[in-house]
């Protein structure tokens, strides 16, 4: 990892990825070597060590998947920057750019011929019966369920401190926008588009034929209480803390949001149709460009 403090009147980068994931290093060392001297890069971090709030940018170009996407937001803490993804994993919703596009259209990047999209992003407060709490940042979503597999949680939900309902679930997904494509899609949680300011409250594989998604406005405070055992809480899929019977777990709107750089061409709903198939009519043919009725 290398960071920079001199001056420079090119673009300032920020350089990430998961140096153990398929190609990221080698990508990232063609980038570095593609880039030459047009622009600064502040941070070379292919470890994912670096503590990026103290630092300034322009732009993050991050190699990997979604998963890198997250742990690049967290990195940067409460100073986020624009993040261009570069898929270099599977499905990559977020990270929607190519290899071959990004060097492609490297001199309109360098030219900051973008335009930056800002997103929710959650705090998450866990106020434990015995213990300090513990604070995390998030993008995605936080997840609440049993420690082991074939056990039922049981978790009180209420809203500004109001009781909403009590769920006896396999587990429960508050998501944001950003992460209502994800876990929360298959745990059958609604789809937001991406800039709305919302979350989306579902249950996994719930017990009662009334339990449905909920979605609510993110200026709301969402309480978890614990009611019947221990549990775990996963945010973003990679952080994990243990909860016992009773803690309170509370999320709310971060003062930070997480800021997606789009290059033209690039767009939520386009993503949609390429990445999950959100076509509208089935694909009998093999011809895809055909319009014509017999199709």
């Amino acid at each position: 990892m290398t960071v920079s403090s001199s001056d420079s009147s090119g673009l300032r980068l920020f350089v990430l990825g998961h140096s153990k994931r398929p190609r990221v290093a080698e990508e990232a060392v063609r980038l570095r070597k593609e880039l030459g001297s047009e622009c600064q890069i502040v941070a070379f971090d292919l470890e994912q060590k670096t503590e990026l709030s103290s630092h300034s940018a322009d732009l993050a170009i991050v190699l990997g998947g979604d998963g890198a996407i997250l742990r690049a937001a967290r990195q940067m803490g409460y100073n986020q920057v624009p993040v261009l993804g570069v898929n270099l994993g599977k499905l990559g919703f977020l990270t929607d750019l190519s290899p071959d596009e990004l060097y492609q259209r490297l001199p309109e990047i360098l030219q900051r011929e973008y335009h930056v999209v800002s997103h929710l992003m959650f705090e998450v407060t866990c106020e434990r019966q015995q213990g300090a709490g513990e604070v995390f940042l998030g993008l995605n979503e936080v997840l609440i369920g049993a420690p082991t597999a074939f056990q039922i949680t049981e978790v009180d939900l209420s809203i500004d401190g109001e009781l909403v309902t009590s769920y006896s679930c396999d587990g429960l997904m508050v998501a944001t926008p950003v992460g209502s494509t994800g876990h929360s899609l298959s745990a059958g949680g609604p789809v937001l588009r991406q800039d709305l300011d919302a979350f989306s409250i579902t249950p996994i594989c719930p017990h009662t034929l009334t339990s449905r998604p909920l979605v609510d406005s993110a200026d709301r405070t969402y309480e978890l209480v614990i009611r019947n055992r221990d549990s775990l809480l996963v945010v973003d899929g990679q952080q994990r803390l243990q909860l016992n019977k009773n803690d309170r777990v509370s999320i709310r709107r971060a003062p930070v949001r997480f800021q997606l750089a789009r290059l033209a061409g690039h767009s939520y709903y386009r993503t949609l149709r390429l990445k999950l198939g959100l076509e509208g009519h089935p694909n009998y043919s093999p011809d895809t460009n055909s319009t014509s009725a017999e199709d």
